[in-house]
């Protein structure tokens, strides 16, 4: 049987969309991705320079550098990788449901155990008492 060439065509173009959504997605999922994810780990394990005085500490805010009191700095820091974890952490939900539908537009059947989720530090900490006996 043969397929109109238009209906062809708009199927590709869909699968190549959806296809384009999830590459760029996983982009932004990545550990080193452009966005940053890893700066804020990389700031606060940092050594201060030697110029800089005790309980100072100098940030970069675009191409200008201050010095702040070293706690604001960490508490800056902790807020902002907060934030990074929060937007990667929904970013890897919507990932999910890309993949779904790419794999519904390509007639495959849903990919099992794709949906699972890490345990907890709770759970994990009960799982072991269980097998430590």
């Amino acid at each position: 049987m043969a397929r109109d060439p238009a209906f062809v065509l708009r199927y590709l173009a869909e699968v190549e969309e959806l296809a384009e959504d999830v590459l760029a997605a996983r982009q932004q999922v990545r550990p080193g991705a452009p966005r940053g994810s890893g700066r804020g780990r990389t700031g606060r394990s940092a050594e201060p320079p030697c110029s800089s005085p005790a309980g100072k500490a100098m940030v970069c805010f675009g191409s200008t550098f201050v010095e702040l009191p070293k706690a604001k700095t960490e508490e800056m820091l902790q807020k902002d990788q907060e934030h990074l974890d929060e937007e990667i952490n929904n970013l890897r939900k919507e990932l999910r449901v890309k993949v779904n539908r790419l794999f519904e537009a390509q007639g495959k059947p849903e990919l099992k155990g794709f949906n699972l989720n890490p345990m907890t530090a709770e759970e994990m900490k009960l799982i072991n008492r269980i097998l430590e006996g």
